[in-house]
């Protein structure tokens, strides 16, 4: 990341800063929030961090950036007491002379460079070309040094909250074994990994009541009859073709972590990102679109990550509960067993589509600030080396999203269907509950803008 890159995305113009003397300050221009949280991609990629488990580092990143916010913005509302045992995060004291804003993008890095395994040397370097950027602009070092002990105090508090959600516990549970019985799931190939997060549905959820609060409609029985809906659903897949969009469709949207190559004798991971993570570079080229300034960008880009977090909370729940086979292990024992699916099957049941679920609830939140016909592009993979795709709304790519895990080959078709309709309701339900803290003012973009 290039100094003068930031330089770019930093400044805008002046705004009053929080200090006595009430010396004039640069202001932060929003775009820099997807800076961030795109750094945090990137240490994701370089750490194969699964999709639930991204979601949170998200998402924690997010609220202590936000609370900045609420601290010194009237216009934003604390997440005390709308969010599940948020506690009342404080002021810290003695600091008088900092950019809340600069603080807000410190308190995110120092939070990510805590929770994520290589966050602390991958980030650093991100915060050092920051800091460096923001003293050619004209902060001095008076007003940085007082931006970073404000950032670590509220980052501490969330942190600490974090830790209360109880996803530490998980290694303490008893491994995972597969399911034995026709129709349950069973690792498949090629990493044969063990199943991610089975037990992510007992950590603490932001806005729901339970993991279990929005159960879909259960599953297609299975059934090896011929004449079966499992059966005929089967054939489904078993048929698909993916060519033409439909092959584009599926590798736009592949977004599988864990995908991985033959390179001789050795299996090598691909390096891809999650699926939240593409929704999360979405938010950031509707943000530039719409032209959206520092606050207002930050809670739209909390309230997806609140929705991701939420969303694979709802899916995985289900997951576990139906443990449903993959098309890939079923086709190859009942119909074909040199079949393929065109996508690598991720390692995890099949239903609901993980895909599906938090598209969806992204797609709902986004929709609720944008609008409902916002046309965008999305560059999200062009650095992964996919071409960029134009989409009418939010709810479109959503639709693609999930239909693509079809296309692909890795999920049924109920699996979709039944995941965006949970999805749906996630998403409102995050909508609801968020609308007591900031500005919900729907905002309107009519320029391009690209991640």
């Amino acid at each position: 990341m290039k100094i003068q890159f930031l330089l770019s995305l930093l400044l805008i113009g002046v705004l009053t800063g929080c200090n006595k003397k009430n010396e004039k300050l640069p202001d932060l221009n929003g775009s820099v929030i997807g800076q961030v949280t795109s750094q945090m991609t990137d240490v994701m990629v370089h750490d194969v961090t699964n999709p639930p488990l991204g979601a949170r580092f998200y998402s924690y990143a997010c609220l202590a950036g936000y609370e900045v916010v609420a601290q010194n913005d009237s216009a934003y509302k604390t997440m005390h007491g709308v969010l599940n045992d948020f506690p009342e995060i404080k002021k810290p004291e003695g600091i008088t002379k900092y950019s809340y804003q600069l603080s807000a993008v410190l308190a995110m890095l120092e939070t990510a460079k805590k929770m994520q395994p290589s966050g602390g040397l991958m980030l650093q370097k991100f915060q050092d070309h920051l800091v460096d950027s923001c003293k050619t602009i004209g902060f001095s070092e008076e007003i940085i040094m007082g931006s970073k002990e404000y950032a670590l105090g509220i980052s501490k508090q969330i942190l600490k909250y974090a830790k209360a959600d109880k996803y530490n516990r998980i290694s303490n549970f008893p491994r995972y074994a597969p399911m034995e019985g026709k129709g349950n799931w069973y690792p498949t190939p090629p990493g044969y990994f063990p199943p991610v997060e089975p037990y992510f549905k007992t950590v603490r959820p932001f806005t729901l009541d339970t993991s279990s609060q929005f159960r879909p409609a259960p599953p297609i029985p299975f059934s090896e009859d011929k004449n079966s809906d499992f059966f005929k659903m089967m054939l489904a897949n078993y048929h698909v073709k993916a060519e033409g969009q439909a092959k584009i469709t599926a590798a736009f949207w592949d977004c599988n972590p864990f995908a991985l190559e033959n390179k001789g004798h050795l299996l090598v991971g691909m390096k891809k990102i999650s699926p939240g993570a593409h929704w999360i570079g979405i938010t950031d080229i509707a943000c530039k679109q719409a032209k959206t300034d520092f606050p207002k960008t930050l809670l739209i880009t909390t309230s997806v990550a609140i929705g991701l977090m939420d969303g694979f909370m709802a899916c995985w729940d289900e997951k576990y509960r139906s443990n449903r086979i993959r098309p890939e292990t079923v086709i190859r024992k009942y119909i074909d067993p040199n079949w393929k699916p065109f996508l690598q099957t991720p390692p995890f049941p099949e239903y609901l589509s993980g895909h599906s679920v938090v598209s969806s609830a992204a797609a709902v939140i986004l929709t609720h600030y944008f609008g409902d016909n916002f046309a965008y592009t999305d560059t999200v993979e062009e650095r992964f080396g996919l071409k960029a795709r134009k989409f009418k709304s939010f709810n479109d790519a959503a639709k693609e999203s999930g239909l693509s895990r079809f296309y692909g080959g890795i999920h049924f078709m109920d699996a979709v269907e039944n995941g965006w309709i949970q999805g749906d309701k996630v998403g409102h339900w995050v909508v609801g509950k968020l609308s007591a803290v900031g500005d919900q003012q729907s905002v309107s973009g009519k320029h391009t803008a690209s991640r």
